[in-house]
């Protein structure tokens, strides 16, 4: 079973006490011995770790897809697709910056519709606006088009981000309603995920000075109504806060760290919090029904989160941060 090569928690506790070498050296006894191997005569350090991790995860996912039968398979591939606005808006902003298309691939993930040879002819394009053209084919060009404009002249691919986002969400409650065999599971994670970004949303707009339409930040689908996140929103009061909020998302596990979190907590550290839960709730899930989406979903995510812990180790180790900043920043 796949899930059982996932690193312990353990081994990330082994790995607070190590530097970049030794933490690249364990990585390297471990599943991402073969990128490790290969990449070691051209990436050294923190580099030779992130590419690593990158190419692994790209190709378990790929090969989650080709093992996964049926509907399954239908339910992971539109799952995956949320990869296509992470490598796009990646290549976006790399462009922007005025970033070597080999420094960009580096830390594409090619897990979604668009493969590693649609990314490459997008990095080979000389500006931003030729990559949103080849896109016209695809589900997010109508985002895109509507959106891009402005957020060229702002300097800033937030907003875009964000409604890119809202249409894949919309895309796929409407994928997971159209009456396919396993789809009801499927959509009860869709919305347990968006009830937690939602959530997640709500805590950085409390930390954050900037003033911000909480309305664009929304996204549908979940136990939320609009007019429920903006009210959340406008509450100053923690502890009112935190109680509306449980009102709204019945939701066991949510309500007992919700309850934790009432006292002050760094945003980052909320986040990996509510992400355990996440996680935690999809376990349940895939117990009960063991034979729908949910299971294979749980690993998706655990081997998402494995690479972002190591990539996090590595990169506090680089930054020489201390091992108790390090470990808020996991998700274990």
């Amino acid at each position: 079973m796949r899930k059982s090569k996932l690193l312990p928690k353990e081994e990330y506790q082994r790995m607070l006490n190590m530097s970049v070498s030794e933490i690249t050296r364990i990585i390297g006894e471990t599943e991402y011995k073969q990128e490790i191997d290969e990449l070691g005569t051209t990436f050294k350090g923190i580099d030779l770790i992130e590419v690593a991790l990158s190419w692994n995860l790209a190709k378990e996912y790929q090969k989650i897809q080709e093992i996964t039968p049926g509907t399954l398979k239908q339910f992971t591939q539109v799952y995956l697709r949320r990869w296509d606005i992470q490598n796009v808006l990646t290549i976006l902003r790399g462009k922007m910056q005025g970033e070597k298309p080999g420094k960009i691939k580096e830390i594409l993930i090619p897990a979604g519709s668009l493969d590693k040879t649609i990314l490459d002819r997008m990095l080979s394009e000389e500006s931003p606006d030729r990559v949103i053209e080849m896109l016209k084919d695809h589900r997010m060009y109508p985002v895109f088009v509507r959106e891009y404009p402005a957020a060229k002249e702002a300097g800033s691919f937030s907003h875009m981000e964000n409604e890119l986002y809202k249409h894949l969400y919309a895309n796929i409650i409407n994928d997971a309603k159209t009456g396919v065999k396993g789809g009801a599971s499927f959509l009860a994670y869709i919305q347990l995920e968006i009830d937690i970004k939602n959530v997640k949303t709500l805590f950085r707009l409390r930390a954050d000075t900037i003033e911000e339409d909480a309305r664009d930040m929304f996204i549908p689908g979940g136990s939320l109504s609009i007019t429920d996140f903006a009210s959340l929103n406008a509450i100053k009061d923690t502890n009112e806060f935190i109680d509306m909020l449980k009102a709204n998302i019945r939701n066991d596990d949510l309500h007992a760290l919700l309850d934790e979190l009432k006292g002050k907590a760094q945003v980052h550290d909320v986040e990996a919090r509510l992400t355990r839960v996440q996680l935690a709730q999809m376990e349940k899930m895939s117990k009960r029904n063991p034979f729908s989406i949910h299971p294979i979903l749980v690993y998706l995510e655990k081997k998402k989160y494995e690479v972002f812990n190591l990539r996090a180790l590595a990169r506090g180790k680089e930054s020489h941060l201390p091992s108790e900043k390090i470990v808020d920043y996991l998700v274990m």
